[in-house]
């Protein structure tokens, strides 16, 4: 059964259909693996090599990907279902598939320069894809090939258009124009891949491509970011920040280095290159002047206040003899500031850790910090003294309002007893008829 390309078009009559997707899961234990049973017939109605959205798959559900071109199976490793798998295609086609401008999926995807291009036959638009981690960085390496015979013609190219070429292609033999040898790409015609309205744009607007093109560089360089160790993420982190700071512009870059933060998949650690780069012997004039950029990343995360911590460490052993006898006076700082919580700090001066310097400094440390802890710890005792009485006092108010109650209805309970007329002391014989 097929389905519409485009599958927030409800129209039955869509022309643009593919085969619904096939999925077969195979093995048990570690061995389980999904097996995309008619991935080339889908990837063919996309007009995209197989490999494209089979690796998408894998990078969208983090699983290993494998590809078998001489049995033609493609396989995403654990059990997926196939209709999860085909909502995982719609985000596919829509970032790669479909025209950001017409939603019209006839369109051709174009490396050149490490920037994948997408052109649309339709309306023409010509512009940069968006990154997205790992697929783009496989397409840039596994480019589409020149001639789309083995990922599948354009959606509405029949024999009259191979024939066309075909024609043009003996045109130019007999004009005396040689074809590029195979393999040759500097024979390839950039400008024949584009159409005449994009170089009118350009000629127009260059600002507008110049923009366009140092976007795509920034985003392309982010994109490789996610095949590095997570040592070399945290120093590209160390040298944007380090920039910004030599520059001035620090202060209007919080956003951006957030963002980055969340890109390298580092933003817990980040603290730690934040008190390198913004600390010195200085410390307790600058805690102040950073406090929103350190708040975005340790606010309800107390991995990150840690870490906070791990970086104050070593500043104050680099700078011995000027912060180690104000090291209670540095936790207070970075607390009033609310970057360190009251507990991360009790929890860290509970324990003696020598991993971030030495033993015997992390020891000496820990004795100057011992005022401001003991301190902490008082108030959290005199605080849940205080929880308690507050407690005890509403117990107390509850029970007397339970004796009010108890007492006004007993008293209503407790009625005077109806008199009895008083019998005469002769008999029964002087009894008051009226009385009775």
């Amino acid at each position: 059964m097929s389905v519409n390309v485009n599958r927030n078009n409800p129209d039955p009559f869509y022309r643009y259909k593919m085969p619904r997707i096939v999925a077969k899961v195979e093995g048990k234990g570690n061995g389980i693996r999904t097996v995309i049973v008619n991935m080339s017939d889908v990837a063919k109605a996309l007009a995209r090599p197989a490999t494209y959205p089979t690796k998408f798959f894998g990078c969208k559900l983090g699983a290993q990907t494998q590809v078998d071109f001489k049995n033609d199976r493609y396989i995403v490793n654990g059990a997926h279902e196939a209709s999860k798998l085909q909502d995982l295609l719609d985000g596919f086609i829509k970032k790669y598939v479909l025209c950001p401008s017409c939603d019209n999926p006839e369109t051709v995807l174009l490396v050149k320069s490490s920037i994948i291009n997408q052109t649309c036959k339709a309306c023409s638009h010509y512009g940069a894809i968006k990154v997205d981690y790992g697929i783009n960085t496989y397409i840039i390496k596994n480019p589409p090939e020149v001639n789309p015979a083995s990922q599948g013609k354009s959606l509405t190219e029949g024999k009259r258009g191979r024939r066309s070429k075909r024609q043009q292609d003996d045109s130019d033999d007999k004009n005396g124009r040689s074809s590029p040898p195979e393999g040759d790409e500097s024979f390839i015609d950039d400008e024949d891949d584009v159409g005449d309205d994009y170089w009118d744009s350009i000629a127009e607007e260059p600002s507008v491509l110049k923009e366009e093109l140092t976007e795509t560089l920034r985003n392309l360089t982010m994109n490789e970011d996610c095949e590095l160790s997570e040592k070399e993420r945290m120093d590209l982190f160390y040298e944007e920040v380090k920039k910004f700071r030599d520059a001035g512009t620090l202060g209007t870059k919080h956003k951006e280095l957030e963002s980055m933060a969340d890109r390298l998949e580092i933003r817990a650690k980040v603290p730690l290159i934040l008190v390198e780069l913004l600390c010195d012997e200085n410390l307790l004039s600058q805690a102040g002047k950073h406090r929103l950029l350190f708040r975005r990343f340790t606010d309800d995360n107390p991995k990150a206040q840690k870490y906070v911590i791990g970086g104050l460490e070593q500043i104050i052993a680099l700078h011995k003899n000027v912060l180690m006898p104000k090291v209670a006076h540095i936790l207070k700082l970075f607390y009033d500031n609310d970057i360190l919580d009251e507990k991360v700090i009790l929890e860290w001066a509970a324990k003696v850790s020598k991993k971030y310097v030495s033993k015997e400094l992390s020891e000496e440390m820990h004795q100057k910090a011992e005022v401001f802890v003991k301190w902490l710890r008082e108030a959290e005792e005199e605080e849940s003294e205080s929880e308690e009485e507050d407690e005890d006092d509403d117990d107390d108010v509850e029970i007397e309002y339970n004796d009010r109650v108890s007492s006004t209805q007993l008293t209503k309970v407790q009625q005077p007893p109806a008199k009895k007329p008083a019998a005469a002391e002769d008999g029964i014989d002087d009894i008051d008829i009226d009385a009775i």
